[in-house]
């Protein structure tokens, strides 16, 4: 079983709880659907959660509700810990390389202040 975890600035500010609260209560209701998915079953399909390549090991949680794809960035601390640093409402065929990048580089944050 995993533990889902949202990162948290320096300052307090939780970037995913931000994105979630935006949502639609639909949308948000599938999120949290995937998101107990992936911390209830040992092997989650790709569908759902899928280690990105050629990143600094960023996982993507991956949610559809009707036409809007929604990724919520993240990576494993320890064997099943997961955190979630970045979501984003997906708009192109590719993750974007900044989106990515802010994933990376709030996992740098997280590990430093551990």
């Amino acid at each position: 079983m995993r533990e889902i975890h949202f990162y948290r600035t320096e300052s307090g500010i939780c970037p995913v709880e931000e994105f979630l609260d935006s949502l639609s209560s639909k949308q948000a209701q599938k999120v949290t659907w995937v998101l107990q998915l992936i911390e209830e079953i040992d092997i989650v399909p790709v569908q759902y959660f899928k280690k990105l390549v050629n990143t600094d090991d960023i996982w993507e949680v991956r949610i559809q509700v009707g036409s809007n794809i929604f990724r919520i960035l993240g990576f494993l601390d320890k064997e099943r810990l997961v955190v979630l640093n970045h979501a984003f409402q997906k708009k192109t065929q590719k993750t974007p390389k900044k989106d990515i990048k802010l994933a990376e580089k709030r996992k740098q944050d997280y590990l430093n202040r551990r």
